[in-house]
């Protein structure tokens, strides 16, 4: 199957497990990808692995995107000596979507992390993630501190955003509920627009072909459980973090991401220049990652929390 410049060979006998390889010679490029899927009870995990060995960095999506979000960033850093397992979460992206709010709870999602770990077989790794991502990242690590080895935590969204949180996702669960009609016509429409090659867009095209129903529960689960840990949870996690925050709307407010990074016993902050940076501009971003990959692998020991850092 041809999906912009991405070749996705089928394996005739299962699930798609093909190799996928941008047609391009920029040397993080030529990264491979596999993508493979994971059963979780009654319902299939969809998740893409690029590059290989022992340094793992699992990174999730925001709210209703998918992996198409991180491709370029997972090329970037795999060319780096790192493997990263982009995984869509429970009705996102090529995993099972139910109609039901149920099985879309953030706890939930945390316990769909674990899994994947479990299934990638490696002692520890580091998880990271935008938005959703990083709040299922976080919960994930107080259920299973042990393996983790550090955390990358993108536009984190606590108790500072709350207000702003309800404003938006209240009246968009109301619609997505009462103007069905309009939005199946919408997601029509977008379903069969072709892949533009470029992720965050393409990631952007998925959510808006979701069916409304598939979308609703996805909405309507994530405001039932715990959408983040306490912080007495938060500041009992001792693993190296680095905390990516913006100021530019509320929902992800710069000052959640503050505090968190001064919650956490071992943590540095850095304020993005806009909120599509990592995505548009990476060069900056990637560069911080990628070097405090290097010192999480290299470290035999969290630092002092008189360490912490802001910049």
């Amino acid at each position: 199957m041809i999906e912009g410049l991405l070749i996705w060979p089928r394996n005739p006998d299962g699930p798609d497990r093909g190799i996928m390889k941008r047609l391009t010679s920029a040397p993080e490029h030529d990264i491979e990808s596999t993508r493979h899927t994971l059963a979780y009870g009654q319902y299939r995990l969809s998740y893409e692995t690029y590059g290989s060995g022992d340094r793992v960095l699992v990174w999730l999506h925001g709210l209703l995107l998918d992996a198409n979000l991180s491709r370029g960033l997972a090329r970037r850093l795999a060319a780096k000596g790192n493997r990263v397992v982009l995984l869509d979460l429970l009705g996102h992206g090529r995993s099972d979507k139910p109609r039901h709010a149920g099985p879309n709870r953030m706890d939930l999602y945390a316990d769909q992390l674990l899994c994947l770990l479990d299934e990638l077989g490696v002692d520890q790794v580091v998880l990271g993630g935008v938005s959703l991502g990083t709040n299922v990242s976080l919960l994930a690590t107080v259920r299973a501190p042990e393996k983790v080895r550090g955390l990358v935590l993108e536009m984190p969204v606590l108790e500072w955003a709350a207000p702003a949180a309800a404003l938006v996702f209240a009246p968009l669960l109301l619609e997505v509920h009462y103007a069905r009609a309009v939005l199946r016509l919408v997601s029509q429409i977008a379903s069969r627009l072709p892949s533009s090659g470029l992720g965050p867009l393409d990631s952007f095209i998925s959510a808006a072909g979701s069916d409304p129903e598939e979308t609703a529960a996805v909405l309507h689960g994530i405001l039932l459980g715990p959408m983040a840990p306490t912080i007495d949870e938060r500041q009992a996690i001792n693993v190296p973090a680095l905390v990516l925050g913006h100021g530019i709307d509320l929902i992800h407010s710069f000052a959640d991401a503050k505090r968190l990074a001064r919650q956490l016993p071992d943590a540095r902050l850095i304020r993005t220049r806009t909120f599509a940076e990592l995505w548009v501009h990476p060069g900056r971003l990637t560069a911080e990652i990628s070097e405090f990959l290097d010192r999480v692998w290299a470290a035999g020991e969290p630092r002092d929390r008189d360490e912490v850092s802001f910049s």
